[in-house]
């Protein structure tokens, strides 16, 4: 998935970013970064992001 398709996808849920990443534990500046495309979600809390986001399968 895109990380375009991410943010459509968190909207028609109805659902901030923010609202995500309180709900599933993760850092709101990680998933920012990580959708922005700074981060790549290689490692750590950043691959944790992607794979919750649905970015990156599981490794």
């Amino acid at each position: 998935m895109t990380p375009a398709k991410v943010k459509e996808n968190l909207r028609k849920k109805g659902i901030s970013l923010r609202q995500f990443c309180t709900e599933k534990n993760l850092p709101y500046k990680t998933a920012v970064a990580v959708l922005n495309g700074s981060n790549k979600g290689h490692f750590g809390k950043a691959h944790e992001v992607a794979v919750a986001l649905g970015l990156k399968e599981a490794a």
